[in-house]
């Protein structure tokens, strides 16, 4: 499948990824570990192994990140053509 209406605004494109060292740079340049970052942004463990793999985490995780890092979503992660 390339392209597919999954709603009336999601489609999925398995060209398309998701890529978070944007944010591994942030917590570099903020000197901030992983753990720093579960509990500033009050978020999992799972979550940020999540993001490590470039998995799916919610947009609600994504929130309390930007929030936390006083950032914007942009910041953090970028869609990457899948390789």
């Amino acid at each position: 499948m390339t392209v597919a209406q999954l709603g009336p605004t999601m489609v999925e494109d398995d060209s398309m990824a998701v890529s978070y060292k944007k944010l591994w740079k942030l917590l570099i340049d903020k000197d901030m570990k992983k753990k720093d970052l579960c509990a500033k942004a009050g978020i999992s463990p799972a979550s940020v192994t999540k993001l490590g793999h470039n998995g799916n985490v919610s947009t609600a995780v994504l929130l309390k990140i930007c929030t936390a890092l006083d950032c914007g979503v942009g910041d953090i992660m970028e869609i990457t053509a899948d390789e």
